[in-house]
């Protein structure tokens, strides 16, 4: 039987594919050099690859999607109005780029909040699709997405709770599904941001001022489609004019 000698050796295969820390395997030395000179940690912002040098000052002017203040627990705000979308002429990857670019180059270090208002959107108008709007969401940094605290959905309407309801699981990943806090009414917004930190334009506040009055317009509901409660009260002059000359008639 042939004996072991000094210079015999051991082989370890191991698949290529398999996350192993090979520091075990290395000899006494080899891991005194390991520690006496490590390699550097090269970290890559990878949020910087998505500043464009594309012109996006039409975008913009409609500010549609901007950096404001901060609310009460200290996360910056984007405030975006979706009136002010023109989804007809925006393409998706047009968009994304834009969200990416601003987010990239603006939002300071710390975490975020979103401030959507929803008042008076148009589904053919204003939105561009929950389809891309989870594909811009999925495509961002991880980073972005661990710092996303709030999403304050102002103004939701019927059909927007009841898609959130029913397939917001499936559409929204990461934890964005309960992310979400819907506002009906600015009053409510108010006990998380402070008033003065984000900009509210005057039709979001005219249509707060109707959901106030018109509680049921909030579940797509219009108790008077044709407004006829503000049409001045004719009915008792009417009333009154008829009697007189109901009285004539009899008394002839």
């Amino acid at each position: 039987m042939a004996t072991s000698s000094s210079d015999d050796f051991s082989v370890f295969v191991l698949a290529s594919d398999l996350g192993i820390d090979a520091r075990p395997f290395l000899t006494n030395k080899e891991r005194e050099q390991n520690q006496e000179n490590p390699e550097p940690e090269n970290w890559h912002d990878c949020c910087q690859d998505f500043i464009s040098d594309e012109d996006f000052s039409d975008l913009d002017l409609l500010q549609f999607f901007t950096l404001q203040g901060s609310d009460k627990s200290g996360n910056r705000v984007f405030r975006i109005v979706g009136k002010y979308f023109p989804a007809q002429v925006v393409s998706g990857e047009r968009l994304k780029k834009y969200i990416f670019h601003k987010i990239c180059s603006e939002l300071p270090e710390g975490p975020l909040c979103i401030v959507y208002k929803h008042s008076t959107v148009q589904k053919e108008d204003n939105s561009p699709g929950v389809t891309i709007l989870r594909w811009i969401y999925e495509e961002l940094p991880a980073g972005i997405k661990d710092r996303l605290q709030t999403v304050y959905f102002i103004h939701p309407g019927l059909r927007s709770r009841l898609v959130f309801a029913t397939l917001g699981r499936f559409f929204l990943s990461g934890g964005l599904y309960w992310k979400i806090k819907y506002v009906s009414r600015l009053q409510y917004l108010w006990e998380d941001i402070k008033k003065g930190e984000i900009e509210i334009p005057e039709f979001v506040q005219n249509h707060d001022n109707i959901l106030e009055n018109r509680p049921l317009t909030d579940y797509g509901i219009e108790p008077d489609p044709f407004h006829l409660s503000e049409m001045p009260m004719t009915a008792y002059s009417f009333g009154r004019y008829e009697e007189r000359w109901s009285s004539r008639e009899f008394a002839s």
